[in-house]
Parts: C-alpha cells; sequence; structure tokens
C-alpha cells in the first residue's frame, strides 16, 4: 500500500517558538519573545529572496538581523545558538502517539523540511516511530513554499494524489503549494488561526491527536 502522510517537522511535530525563545533568551536574556516575532519575517526575506545558502547559516544570518533590529547586543558566536540549540527544542506532547496511530494505519511518514540534514539528525531521535523519508532544504537548495520539496517526494515515491495527505501547521509554506501539487491537505492549527480560503482542507486541526481520526476516512 503506497499510502503516505508528509509533514512540515519545525511548528507541526516540533515545538519550535518555545525551543527558540528559550535558545534566544540564552544570548540576549529579556529578549528571546521579542526576537521570536521578527523571526518569520526575516528568515523568510532569506529564504525565499536571497541565494540559498545551508540553513545553519540562514539560522545565524537570522539571529544577527533579528538582534540588530531589536537592538539586542550578543557577542561573536551567540548568533550559532540556533542551529546549536534545534536537536534539542522540545517534541509537542501529542505527536508521538499520533505518529504511531498512523504508523498503525498504515501510512508511510514524511518529512519535507526547510533545514540541514545534520541539524535534522537530532530531531529524528525525538520521535518513536521512524520516518519513511526525509527530503531536507540542503537535498534539494531550495526553500519552501518553492515546490522542490514536494516535487522530490512525488519523485521518489510516485504516490498518487488520492494516496497523499500533508499535515502541517504553514498554509503559506506547505498546505498550499501541497494541494496545487495533488495533496490532500490538513491543516494543524496550533495557534487557532483564521484564514479567508481554507476551503481545500480536508481537516482543520487543533493539533496531532485529531489526525489519526481524520486519516482513518480517507
Amino acid at each position: 500500500m503506497n499510502r503516505w502522510i508528509t509533514f512540515d517537522c519545525y511548528g507541526t511535530l516540533i515545538d519550535w517558538r518555545t525551543g527558540m525563545r528559550n535558545s534566544l533568551d540564552m544570548i540576549a536574556p529579556g529578549h528571546g519573545a521579542a526576537l521570536l516575532e521578527l523571526h518569520r519575517r526575516i528568515e523568510g526575506q532569506i529564504e525565499m529572496h536571497e541565494p540559498y545558502r545551508p540553513y545553519r547559516e540562514v539560522l545565524a544570518e537570522s539571529v544577527r538581523r533579528m538582534c540588530a533590529e531589536r537592538g539586542a547586543a550578543i557577542r561573536s558566536g551567540d548568533e550559532q545558538v540556533l542551529a546549536a540549540t534545534l536537536a534539542y527544542w522540545p517534541l509537542y506532547a501529542d505527536t508521538n502517539a499520533a505518529l504511531k496511530a498512523l504508523k498503525a494505519q498504515g501510512w508511510k511518514l514524511a518529512i519535507l523540511s526547510n533545514v540541514d540534514r545534520d541539524l535534522i539528525v537530532g530531531t529524528l531521535r525525538h520521535f518513536e516511530v521512524p520516518f519513511d523519508l526525509v527530503i531536507t532544504a540542503e537535498d534539494v537548495r531550495s526553500y519552501k513554499p518553492a515546490p522542490a520539496h514536494a516535487q522530490r517526494f512525488l519523485d521518489i515515491t510516485g504516490v498518487a494524489a488520492g494516496d497523499w495527505l500533508y499535515a502541517a501547521v504553514s498554509l503559506q509554506y506547505d498546505l498550499v503549494e501541497g494541494q496545487r501539487m495533488g495533496a490532500q491537505c490538513a491543516w494543524i492549527n496550533r495557534d487557532r488561526e483564521s484564514a479567508a480560503d481554507t476551503g481545500f482542507l480536508r481537516g482543520n486541526l487543533a493539533g496531532m491527536k485529531d489526525l489519526p481520526a481524520l486519516a482513518a476516512t480517507l
């Protein structure tokens, strides 16, 4: 059976907000939450509008720019804090139980992530089930929402559109492009956001705990 679920990793399975905020507080005490609010815009600018560079370098440059904009002084080497701590960012409490249930249903599991391969190795140790496929930005030399991750996934798996479910926290970075390429989409809407165009979704879920029940109906 060639049924696949693709996941974004950081934000969907891993609590990147807590991990990043705590890490930024280590180098700029008291500024972690404020720096976190700048992150998506600044990192997105680097990933989507500048030449490709490894994610380790993207993280370092993001820290430099965030701290400069915030006026938070950091020491030389502090810009490496996110890459150094990423492997220790916490797992969401509902992740492993959901992944086990999906495996039991017969789904194959894949991660499509904007990260380097050596960085995600540390994260993979948190999961209690193995992933069948992991595709990183390093593998395709591109960052989502560009389609290279999803295209590589389709090239490798040959999965039919009806047998591909894409579960992610980001409409912009994952689900809009996934839907365009043929996936059925489930929004892991952990922050209970609202959006104008959600008619293409098969589910708008509060967390991973609700995904196995949805997947069982597909």
